[in-house]
């Protein structure tokens, strides 16, 4: 009976422990600006019959969102974050110099973009403003439309620089 007693209690420990797991990895799966499995992120979309990336400027925020691309069978991600002075900046996931080694894209230290080659930091304010060196590959005014509401980068210009995703491992 004391046997059965313990076993029923380390079932019941065990499935609590599976159930909390569960949880956590859902809800690590679905955080804001986590990229998405899918074609379209969080706050970003595919416009099905322009092939373009639209991003609603409302859902931006101080942390950095990631939207997947997809052109032809390379991966690309954008990412877009609220700097301090309001506007919405916008950039690949992918650094100027770390790109060809594969692993030159950003991923989120809390606020803070860390590239996963070379451990260089960046804010908010930095995305889109600095060129060379060890930056995120910036996408500026001349390579998106924005209003109001959106941000659109054309399924062109994703075409013209997919080979900077070319080696991406993520």
């Amino acid at each position: 009976m004391k046997t059965k007693k313990i076993r029923n209690v380390l079932l019941f420990s065990a499935a609590i422990l599976v159930v909390a797991a569960g949880i956590f990895a859902f809800r690590a799966l679905t955080a804001p600006g986590r990229p998405s499995a899918d074609t379209g992120a969080q706050s970003g979309s595919i416009d099905a019959a322009t092939g373009n990336l639209v991003i609603q400027k409302s859902q931006v925020t101080a942390t950095p969102s990631f939207y997947p691309y997809q052109s032809g069978n390379i991966k690309m991600e954008v990412l877009a974050v609220r700097a301090s002075d309001g506007s919405v900046r916008t950039a690949f996931n992918t650094c100027q110099v770390c790109y060809s080694s594969g692993r030159g894209y950003y991923q989120l230290d809390g606020d803070t973009l860390v590239c996963q080659n070379c451990g260089n930091r960046f804010t908010a304010d930095q995305v889109e403003q600095q060129r060379g060196g060890c930056n995120p590959v910036g996408i500026t005014r001349e390579y998106k439309t924005e209003t109001d509401q959106t941000i659109t980068i054309q399924k062109k210009f994703f075409q013209q620089t997919q080979e900077i995703f070319e080696n991406w491992k993520k």
